[in-house]
């Protein structure tokens, strides 16, 4: 299940909100503390991100990083990046619309370049990785990470499914495809490797535990907060409530109708130029 669809990149309507709501609690927060302090080591003065999203990442660099470090924050979709300005940060940051595929900065303009969750939303992943390593100074990190494969995050395994078996003969499969589809670390190293990235790449698989006060959390977070939803409208657009009420239930049998507690897994990648 491969390739990459308009509607896999198409993050507007209301799930900007529903992402930052449900997603970004769900799942994003314990690798975004992680992938900042990584960052931090490094004592950057310039910092670019590239797929900011609705700025978790952002807010914690702001937060974690000294105050001469100037971040640089960007996403192909407006309303993300609307989404992220509104919430703010602790201190100035610039906010910028940019394709990852044609980054709008010099040649060896930055000391860290970071993506959190993003680089398997990049179309052609070896030209976005070349323009992430051009725009970086000589000695600079690329620092990124990638989900591991459905079956070792169970929440979004068990929605995958839920709104799988609602079109039996076309199941949406956005989830298998584009968050969790690009998690084969010996194809990513090929890819750094294509890009003109020639140094060790340092990977570390970091396990945690994704929480939430009910299933139906999971459950909008991924039929709702994600272009899933997009799958779901183009074959049936009076089914998406449909869908997350089949993924709650499916939650709920398999992690109890009370608090839920799963596991979720990422690769997180280190590379110098």
């Amino acid at each position: 299940m491969t390739g990459i669809h308009d509607s896999d990149k198409r993050f507007t309507g209301h799930v900007p909100e529903f992402y930052d709501s449900y997603l970004v609690p769900l799942i994003f927060e314990p690798y975004t503390a992680d992938l900042a302090q990584r960052v931090a080591l490094r004592s950057p003065a310039r910092v670019l991100e590239i797929a900011a999203g609705t700025g978790v990442v952002t807010r914690a660099l702001a937060e974690t990083l000294p105050a001469r470090a100037h971040i640089v924050a960007t996403d192909l979709n407006q309303p993300m990046l609307d989404h992220a300005a509104a919430i703010g940060t602790s201190r100035p940051v610039e906010w910028r619309k940019a394709d990852a595929l044609r980054l709008p900065f010099p040649d060896e303009s930055f000391d860290v370049v970071v993506c959190q969750f993003g680089v398997m939303f990049f179309p052609d992943k070896v030209k976005a990785y070349a323009e992430a390593r051009r725009v970086l100074d000589e000695g600079g990190i690329f620092a990124f990470n990638v989900w591991d494969g459905l079956e070792e995050n169970e929440f979004a395994d068990v929605v995958h499914r839920a709104v799988a078996s609602m079109f039996p003969d076309d199941p949406p499969a956005f989830l298998a495809r584009i968050p969790y589809g690009y998690s084969n670390l010996a194809v990513v190293g090929h890819d750094l490797a294509e890009a003109g990235f020639r140094s060790r790449a340092q990977i570390e698989t970091v396990a945690a535990r994704s929480r939430a006060p009910s299933a139906r959390e999971p459950a909008v977070a991924f039929v709702e907060g994600t272009p899933l939803v997009n799958e779901i409208e183009k074959r049936d657009g009076s089914r998406v409530e449909e869908g997350s009420i089949r993924a709650t239930a499916a939650v709920a049998e398999r992690f109890g109708n009370g608090p839920v507690d799963g596991k979720i897994q990422a690769h997180v990648i280190l590379i110098e130029k």
